[in-house]
Order: structure tokens, then C-alpha cells, then sequence
């Protein structure tokens, strides 16, 4: 649909324009932006690789290679045409091709990827552990390879094949991006056409539910999600245990309620539930005082940091089958009409 320009006393058109017209190229200008800001068209995606072309055929290469956090892989196509040419084919070859990935294969692209940007030296393998939440142990992705296709307009021949796809179980998106010129801006139009939104979230849903399940079945692995209600209202839905009880202990220090108090009613976890230091520090500071424990065993974002009477904690992300244990332990010990109220989703 065109944008249209609002002002007092008219609507004006805000002109359709090429890619080719701006002089913006697929690669250099549309790939490199999208790349940076994915979230746009794929929301809960991590960038593992550009131009990853890690087979034979070495001439054939994906746009972008993502992981979403349901652990499938996904495939990113970008054209600049008014028709989207023959991608969905091509999409299709890439996902076949790099359905076999595997975790370290994903490692190794990842650091690739960080040091041809010139990034932080940071450990590949903690960052896609961290995204996926798996903080230790074997890490398997989704047998299902997501596809999406991002154009600035798509042929009937390319809608009708995807809607056909879907049909048949798998996933492909695709998104237009449309630009227009405005008082010397590009401004882009992006819409996801297929599936339509409200048909998408509900798709998702169920195949998460789905591959959780599958995955407690097959792996022993427990993958349940929870939603948390908080004293003030909030709401956070889709949470890991570990998650769930970084919440918890967090409302608790919020009502006043002591980490000793916290240990007291959890004293399997004594031992190394929390990290702490004087002073006010920041994450890495923070670590910095506890050398003989590493940083992915423990919530050290700077926002994740507890601040209590002129001490710094850090609480554990290693949670395992006692988890709820430990939350309905914790609830006990707080303020009378606390109001925390937890269920699990899957």
C-alpha cells in the first residue's frame, strides 16, 4: 500500500521509488543495514554469517545466515526488483544445503563472522549459547530451516510457491520493502505479506510448542516456558526456569527481602548461588573479583546486577529440575500480598 503524507488540509502520495534509482545497492547499502538492524524483518534472530557459502559450490552463498531462538536455522534472501526474480528457488536450494549445520560448524561461522567486522573478541559459542539459553551441554537445532524473503515487491509466480510451501510444513516469510523518497529521505515501507502477522504468531506458537515438547520427549531436555505476573502488573511471558526465577529473586530484592534471607530458603544453592563485592561495580568488574568462576555461569549484564546496601551480586543461570522448587521456596519468605503470581506455558 503507498504512504501518504498528512498535513491540514490534504493527504499527499510519498512517491514509490526503485533501489536502483537511489543508487543504494543490494549488497554494500541493503544487505550491510539490514544485517545490523535483522530485527526488522525477523525478530528473535541472531546473525551467525554473511555471505556463508560453506560448501562445495563455494559460488553459491546465503545473504544472511540467522538462528532464531527456537534453535532453526534461517536463511535470509535479499533483492532489490520489483519482482523478487526467482529467490524463492534459490532460498530453497541454500536451506537444503545448510540443514545440516551443525553447532560447532555454527561456531566456527559466527567467529568468522565477528572478526571479518573487526567485533570484541567474544566467545562464538557464548554468545549463541547465551541467545539460545542453553548455558551448557550438547546443543541440536531444529530440524526445520526458516526462509526468509525480503524484495522490494514479489511476482504472483513467487507468492503462489511460498503459500504452496507453507502449505506443505515449511516456513517461509517474505517481507516488502519498499522505498520512497521523502524531502530528501529514503524512507522504507516493510510489511510481511506471507503469512499475514495474526496467521504468523499463531503458527509460531504452535510449532514452538511443538518442538518443545518434541525435544522433552526425545532428549530429556526440559524446555517448558513460563509467564510471570509481577506486584506492579507487569507481565513476562515465554520464560525460561532460568529466567523465571532471575525474575523472582529479582521482585524479591525489589519487596526488601535480603540475599541471606534468599539462601536461607533455598540451602542447596548456598554455595554459589550468588557472586558479591563491595562498592557499586559494573558486570565486568564485578567478575573480575571471582576469576576462578566463569561469566556465562552468572546473569552479569550490567541491568541484570543486584545493588544491596553498597554491594554488587550477581545471581547464577545454572538452574535445573529444582527450579520451581526453589521459586515456590522463595515466594514463601516474601511480604504478605506480594502478588507474584507464576504458570508455566507449555
Amino acid at each position: 500500500m503507498p504512504l501518504y503524507e498528512l498535513s491540514s488540509d490534504l493527504i499527499a502520495e510519498i512517491p514509490t521509488v526503485t533501489y536502483a534509482s537511489l543508487g543504494l545497492r543490494e549488497r554494500e547499502d541493503v544487505q550491510r543495514v539490514l544485517r545490523e538492524h535483522i530485527g526488522v524483518i525477523s525478530p528473535d534472530t541472531l546473525i551467525l554469517a554473511e555471505e556463508f557459502g560453506e560448501w562445495i559450490d563455494s559460488r553459491r552463498r546465503i545473504d544472511l545466515l540467522g538462528l532464531n531462538r527456537d534453535g532453526s536455522l534461517v536463511v535470509i534472501e535479499l533483492k532489490r526488483t520489483e519482482d523478487g526474480g526467482h529467490m524463492e528457488l534459490q532460498a530453497l536450494r541454500y536451506a537444503a544445503m545448510v540443514s545440516t549445520l551443525t553447532f560447532e560448524q555454527a561456531v566456527d561461522a559466527h567467529q568468522g563472522f565477528r572478526k571479518s567486522r573487526g567485533l570484541l573478541p567474544d566467545s562464538a559459542e557464548s554468545i549463541i549459547r547465551e541467545f539460545l539459553d542453553i548455558a551448557e551441554g550438547p546443543v541440536a537445532f531444529s530440524n526445520k530451516v526458516r526462509i526468509i524473503l525480503a524484495s522490494a515487491n514479489f511476482s504472483k509466480e513467487i507468492t503462489s510457491t511460498v503459500l504452496w510451501l507453507n502449505a506443505q510444513g515449511l516456513d517461509v516469510v517474505c517481507v516488502k520493502m519498499r522505498p520512497h523518497s521523502f524531502q530528501g529521505r529514503v524512507l522504507l515501507d516493510i510489511e510481511q505479506v506471507i503469512p499475514l502477522p495474526e496467521a504468523a504468531a499463531f503458527q509460531v506458537a504452535i510449532r514452538e510448542k511443538s518442538l518443545a515438547q518434541q525435544a522433552v520427549e526425545t532428549n530429556g531436555r526440559d524446555l517448558t516456558r513460563y509467564r510471570l505476573q509481577t506486584s506492579q502488573g507487569e507481565t513476562f511471558s515465554n520464560l525460561p526456569k532460568r529466567r523465571l526465577i532471575y525474575k523472582v529473586v529479582a521482585e524479591a530484592i525489589k519487596l526488601g527481602v535480603k540475599p541471606k534471607e534468599i539462601l536461607c530458603a533455598i540451602p542447596w544453592r548456598q554455595a554459589n548461588m550468588f557472586i558479591s563485592a563491595p562498592g557499586k561495580l559494573s558486570g565486568a568488574a564485578l567478575m573480575a573479583t571471582a576469576s576462578t568462576r566463569s561469566a556465562i555461569r552468572y546473569f552479569c549484564a550490567d541491568n541484570e546486577l543486584f545493588y544491596i546496601d553498597n554491594c554488587t551480586y550477581s545471581m547464577i543461570n545454572q538452574w535445573g529440575p529444582s527450579t520451581e522448587e526453589a521459586v515456590k521456596k522463595i515466594l514463601e519468605i516474601l511480604p504478605a500480598n506480594h502478588g507474584l503470581q507464576y504458570e508455566s506455558e507449555v
